[in-house]
């Protein structure tokens, strides 16, 4: 340990104020009483981000002060920061912060321990921190000189690192939105000879897949269970598990009615589909399997009108696709997966690059709490 320094708990260096929710009668949005800070969805994503007033109670309970490091510890955002930018009550699921010499040290510590703090929370379904494991928590406070010091280094760096995210996620917004831009085009200028069909016409079959085949399964794949399950969502593209018999057998694509709405694949081989997961086997005399692709990643899945308001079986049938001649279809088609290619690629730049800022932000914090910057 440097000269100097010292270890202490977070309980011996701050005052930590466990929330807890006033009567829900209380309540309100017209601003009658105490601001309230009571939950996930005012927290920024960010660190350090703004508080809001988005609720105001007249039973107020616990308080926090204006400059408090605010701190959600309940629930899947556990770990989730702010600064209070008033005095307010704060409600279950949230504790204030307070150093008792210079609290961006304790703001830049907290931040630094967001994994660690998760993880510490205890519950069957999601985590729940105690105040008693906020104090616990140890950390290394160095002279008021060398804090500050430190400090200004971190807000220094992390206000270029902000720029750098803010930038890199720009140009993964205008990267994909290069590829949409295009998607629309081809479908709202179409040429001479496009024919409007539904889908239920251009399609074999169109169907959601069902219940997983438990007697038959297994999560790896083993010299027995070689077909794989999909499900919906994007983790690992939608992989359940395996079993040992297929209902899918035709190139076809699929698309998540749950969690992920409207996440799209094209399958090549033999698959079994589970329950809401909606299979889409295109008739080739008609439609080529990555025209069908195109066409429905193209769709509005979160409005009304010619969209699909909800991803049910009856709403794919009678929805409507732009055809082509065949000859057409794979030319488009074609052209597409270039530009498809050539997005994914700029978007895995930028998203290495946002990855490789984070790490740059977290191994700072590292060697500010270890002594070493």
């Amino acid at each position: 340990m440097k000269s100097g320094w010292q270890k202490n708990r977070l309980g011996e260096v701050s005052d930590i104020v466990m929330g807890q929710s006033p009567d829900g009668s209380s309540y309100n949005t017209t601003g009658d009483g105490v601001p309230l800070i009571n939950g996930p969805v005012e927290f920024s994503e960010e660190s350090f981000g703004p508080t809001v007033r988005s609720k105001f109670t007249t039973e107020p309970t616990k308080f926090c002060k204006k400059g408090d490091l605010i701190l959600c510890v309940r629930g899947s955002t556990t770990g989730r920061m702010n600064i209070a930018g008033f005095d307010a009550c704060i409600g279950r699921g949230v504790a204030s912060i307070r150093a008792h010499q210079f609290q961006p040290w304790i703001n830049h510590f907290i931040a630094s321990q967001r994994e660690v703090i998760h993880g510490k929370g205890t519950g069957a379904t999601f985590p729940n921190v105690s105040g008693e494991t906020l104090a616990s928590l140890e950390l290394l406070m160095p002279p008021l000189p060398e804090q500050k010091r430190i400090v200004g280094i971190l807000d220094e760096a992390f206000a270029g690192i902000a720029i750098a995210k803010a930038n890199a996620e720009k140009n993964l917004h205008n990267a994909r939105a290069i590829f949409e831009s295009h998607l629309e085009s081809v479908f709202t200028q179409r040429g001479p000879g496009w024919e409007v069909k539904t889908l239920e016409r251009c399609c074999e079959q169109i169907f959601a897949g069902g219940d997983v085949p438990k007697d038959r399964f297994s999560l790896e794949r083993t010299e027995k269970y070689t077909i794989p399950i999909y499900s919906n969502g994007e983790k690992r593209d939608g992989l359940y598990g395996f079993t040992d018999v297929a209902r899918v057998i035709k190139p076809s694509i699929t698309v998540s009615a749950r969690g992920t709405l409207g996440f799209t694949l094209i399958r090549i081989e033999p698959f079994f589909p589970v329950i809401r997961l909606i299979v889409l086997v295109p008739d080739e005399r008609l439609l080529t399997l990555s025209f069908l692709y195109y066409s429905v990643i193209g769709m509005d899945f979160g409005n009304t009108g010619t969209s699909i308001p909800q991803l049910t079986v009856p709403n794919f049938k009678e929805s409507k696709v732009c055809v082509p001649a065949l000859l057409v279809q794979r030319a488009i088609a074609a052209k597409l997966d270039s530009l498809r290619q050539d997005t994914q690629s700029l978007e895995r730049v930028y998203e290495r690059k946002l990855a490789a800022l984070d790490a740059l932000k977290n191994s700072l914090l590292d060697e500010a709490f270890t002594g070493q910057l």
